[in-house]
């Protein structure tokens, strides 16, 4: 991944020292389980952990002769070893054994970053979700005026969205964190089992049966917990561009005045261009879905079809996910929140939000349903054509006031009364932050 969308220590987890440093853990860990069972000298085991080293120029440089990367890399490193303790590394391995092994290792770390960056989210959103708990505003469906809501809900509904997001990464994680050493068709033909045990059980991995290669179907699952944490950051970055935009001014993502600049050749923009960054990158994370879904049917008992494919969308999935999640803490940790202009707007269309109360309010009276819609509508359309106040409207109407009083037509604007169980999505989000990850 490029360093625009790279935070340090998730790149650091993808760099080829990094990858080829997994690789020689296993190495070494599978000389170390040889040993335990008594087939390779301990005293050899102890020089190969000593004396074992690599660089990553001389790795390439040994793959030019032998167009195989993990053989470069174990020649390099039994060269720095020397005979004849040297002679062990990589006995009865073949090249999956160490590369799918060691990818799994490095893949729960950075598992591990996403999670934290994650919960990091979910904390923000349900802190500034109890924050504006009492901020009214318009619902909107379609993009259009429906009824009125307060700006907690969304924020406290993105944090449920969240942590749906979490658990689905406890599962993947658990998917993704095996490992096997079974050689060339799985069958265990020139390596001991208990040498699989041995290594797996030092990474913090599961031994599990496989062919050569373990099943994609883990990888794809972890592409797509990538992916759905995109689209959540998405979902949010999308409703923050539309509630910044300037016939709206409800919320606004940080900007720092006098610092950032928002266009080149206009000083007085402020783009919301960090949620527009949320979408875009999204799209990139679903795309490696798709890739990694690709990957799953492969030859018989191993092909590399789709080892080219994870050396790209691997890392930068992971890379990418946990880049957006920090960009959207920040997001909502510094969202300038406007509780005033969302008043505004909640008046700004005539008070037609309250036309579903007064729906009922007839229906209650006596109306057939469908004459009373077409009562509130066809006053509905008077208040947009006129400008004038929905409630005025209704107070003219015979056809409203022959079955409804004042008060009772009142009552049918009263914001309390419509915003009266919003603490339903409050007492579900309080049970969720006392519920820990993976026990729901």
């Amino acid at each position: 991944m490029i360093p625009r969308y790279s935070l340090p220590e998730m790149a650091a987890l993808f760099t080829d020292e990094a990858r080829l440093s997994a690789w020689l853990e296993v190495e070494l860990l599978a000389c170390e389980g040889w040993a335990a069972i008594g087939v390779v000298p301990r005293e050899h085991a102890e020089q190969i952990r000593a004396r074992a080293q690599f660089t990553v120029e001389a790795v390439h440089e040994r793959e030019r002769v032998t167009d195989h990367d993990v053989a470069a890399f174990v020649d390099v490193v039994q060269s720095s070893i020397g005979a004849p303790a040297g002679n062990w590394v990589h006995y009865g391995l073949t090249s999956t054994d160490v590369v799918d092994t060691a990818l799994c290792s490095v893949l729960v770390q950075a598992v591990d970053l996403i999670a934290a960056a994650a919960a990091d989210l979910e904390a923000v959103l349900i802190r500034r979700a109890r924050e504006f708990r009492a901020t009214p505003m318009v619902g909107r469906t379609h993009g259009i005026h429906a009824e009125p809501t307060v700006f907690g809900t969304k924020l406290a509904l993105w944090a449920m969205q969240v942590r749906r997001d979490r658990e689905r990464l406890v599962h993947a994680r658990r998917m993704i964190a095996v490992g096997k050493l079974s050689g060339a068709v799985g069958t265990y033909s020139n390596i001991d089992p208990r040498v699989e045990e041995y290594v797996c059980t030092h990474l913090g991995l599961e031994a599990v049966p496989a062919t050569q290669v373990l099943a994609r179907d883990r990888h794809a699952e972890l592409l797509y917990v990538c992916a759905a944490m995109g689209s959540t950051c998405e979902s949010i970055g999308l409703e923050i561009r539309h509630l910044q935009r300037t016939e709206v001014r409800e919320v606004e993502e940080p900007f720092r005045t006098g610092e950032q600049k928002g266009s080149s050749a206009m000083p007085h923009k402020r783009n919301p261009i960090k949620s527009e960054q949320l979408c875009g990158l999204a799209r990139v994370l679903r795309g490696n879905l798709q890739a990694g879904l690709e990957d799953v049917a492969l030859w018989h008992e191993r092909d590399i079809s789709h080892s080219s494919v994870e050396r790209i969308v691997l890392g930068d999935s992971l890379t990418l996910t946990h880049y957006v999640l920090v960009s959207a803490r920040r997001i909502i940790d510094g969202l300038r929140v406007s509780a005033e202009r969302m008043r505004e707007n909640l008046d700004a269309s005539y008070g037609l939000v309250f036309s579903q109360p007064v729906l009922l309010a007839l229906v209650g009276a006596g109306l057939e349903r469908d004459e009373a819609y077409r009562i509130v509508q066809r006053n509905a359309v008077t208040a947009w054509e006129t400008r004038r106040m929905f409630r005025d409207l209704l107070g003219e109407d015979p056809e409203v006031t022959k079955h409804l009083t004042v008060d009772e037509i009142d009552a049918c604007f009263d914001l309390e009364r419509a915003l009266a169980h919003v603490g339903r999505t409050f007492d579900a989000l309080d049970a969720l932050e006392a519920t820990p990850v993976g026990a729901s």
